[in-house]
């Protein structure tokens, strides 16, 4: 038999059996989301988001500050308080919750701007934090690109692509690096198209401890502006 013909048959014989491993895989990693989420209540962590613009002039902003994510049942709410921009102390939150997104701009702006209608876009903002791994089936098209370390932890790595045409036409891409035994995501890429990315890295998680009281609040007086988009 000439290695050329043997080369075929092995091709022939190995080939199917790889998407069938790498499906097995994934489900695995999904079913370990799934156990994950069962006792996932709340976490606040550090995060440290790098917003990369390319076109048409290149741009680069660095934000750190909190993050806390809250879930009961089929309830879910989330906030970012930014504290610093690019080495400068700042007051900024968004919070997400019921469908909506505030977004609150200190002083001297001080102004907060409500966003409607985006129940659409909560996988979006729960993305890796005490989400199933059937929730993330449900709402994302999901490629296991096999394990990788971050910080220490055996994490793996996903590539989303949304099934809402809406989310996608806004956000092409997202890739996640999923502690599965903790349910939270300790890397994420967003590909938000026409050349701008944006990376988030979390650390020092705290899990299912009671959160701040103003953990999904922030601060207004007489002088704030309250906007309706």
């Amino acid at each position: 038999m000439s290695r050329k013909l043997l080369f075929v048959i092995l091709a022939a014989a190995l080939l199917p059996g790889i998407p069938a491993r790498a499906a097995d895989n994934l489900n695995s990693v999904l079913a370990k989301l799934n156990t994950a989420a069962q006792g996932f209540r709340s976490v606040s962590a550090d995060c440290k988001v790098e917003s990369v613009t390319t076109q048409p002039i290149e741009d680069t902003e660095t934000q750190t500050g909190l993050v806390y994510y809250d879930r009961a049942g089929k309830s879910f709410k989330m906030a970012a308080h930014i504290h610093n921009v690019n080495g400068q102390p700042v007051s900024k939150s968004y919070v997400y919750a019921e469908g909506q997104v505030k977004l609150w701009d200190g002083p001297p702006v001080d102004q907060v701007t409500t966003l409607t209608k985006l129940s659409q876009y909560e996988s979006w903002f729960a993305l890796g934090f005490g989400a199933s791994g059937t929730e993330l089936a449900e709402k994302w098209n999901i490629t296991y690109d096999g394990d990788e370390a971050i910080d220490g932890t055996t994490t793996a790595k996903l590539e989303l692509v949304a099934k809402d045409p809406t989310v996608r036409k806004n956000l092409p891409k997202v890739t996640v690096w999923m502690d599965t035994a903790r349910g939270v995501s300790l890397k994420q890429v967003f590909d938000e198209g026409q050349g701008q990315t944006r990376t988030a890295l979390y650390s020092n998680f705290k899990f299912n401890q009671r959160l701040p009281s103003d953990a999904f609040t922030f601060k207004t007086d007489g002088k704030t502006q309250f906007l309706n988009r």
